[in-house]
């Protein structure tokens, strides 16, 4: 038997709700997503520039990456990568600026002066991370290599020259971390790995702070080794170098016994004899 004409219309009416709820569905899901819209490069960047200045450092991230998406082969696009990084420096967000920095490196090799200062912004992203010396020194070993990249490859520019100062307070870094290692094995009587640190300390960075104390520490492992002769050589080194050092009376005291508070104090003993002879 047919369907009667009520029962058709009901279906009709169904079907036509039901395509309009759908219709309000997919319009509804598709208001979620902003519509793309492509702005002058020129505005883009000046509000980017914009929000650097006013230190709103993640707007500037968001609006220089804009930039070089909208317009991937202008001349902003370029600026707009470094800047990135640096805003991504500014708001120390380290890893970001680094991985930044890697891509513009990768992409731009042939400007020099832009890649110098390219390098002496990863440079510092790693400079600026650097722990203190009794803690791990993995970043001040990445700091340091990285400078040393700027000083190698751009010798003659300012950032070579921040660089080499910056080089010595890595040096002082490491020099800390290996003196506080020696001392630890000076403290549990493991001498000779503790003469290994403060003899790289005196050889591999000498124009630190910590040479004088890794020399009066040599003194004190050689001594407590019964090593006399290097002892005495090692402090002559001290009092030639240092005469004015705290390190160099310690370590006269140690070798001579005069001012140690010791009843042999008074005598002129083997240590004597070899310092007065050493100078």
């Amino acid at each position: 038997m047919p369907p009667s004409r009520s029962a058709m219309l009901v279906v009709q009416a169904t079907r036509l709700t039901a395509a309009v709820l759908l219709a309000v569905v997919l319009h509804a899901c598709g208001s979620t997503e902003e519509e793309y819209v492509e702005r002058p490069v020129e505005t883009l960047y000046n509000e980017a520039m914009d929000a650097l200045e006013r230190q709103n450092y993640p707007d500037a991230v968001t609006l220089f990456e804009e930039t070089e998406r909208q317009h991937p082969y202008s001349q902003w696009a370029t600026r707009a990568q470094l800047m990135t990084a640096y805003a991504n420096y500014q708001a120390n967000r380290y890893d970001e600026a680094v991985a930044a920095l890697d891509h513009y490196i990768q992409l731009h090799p042939g400007n020099r002066q832009v890649l110098a200062y390219a390098y002496y912004l990863r440079a510092l992203c790693h400079y600026e991370r650097m722990s203190d010396p009794v803690r791990d020194q993995s970043m001040t070993e990445e700091a340091l290599g990285s400078l040393q990249q700027v000083v190698r490859r751009f010798p003659e520019t300012a950032y070579a020259r921040d660089a080499k100062i910056k080089i010595d307070v890595t040096h002082d870094h490491l020099a800390g971390k290996e003196m506080e290692v020696g001392r630890f094995y000076l403290r549990r009587g493991h001498y000779s790995a503790a003469i290994n640190r403060f003899r790289g300390v005196v050889d591999l960075y000498q124009t630190t702070t910590h040479v004088p104390e890794a020399l009066h520490r040599l003194v004190e492992a050689y001594l407590a080794l019964g090593i006399t002769d290097e002892a005495s050589r090692v402090a002559a080194v001290l009092g030639h170098n240092y005469p004015g050092s705290e390190w160099y009376r310690d370590s006269h005291a140690l070798v001579t016994g005069v001012g140690s508070g010791r009843p042999e104090a008074e005598e002129k003993g083997l240590f004597r004899r070899i310092w007065d002879r050493l100078i």
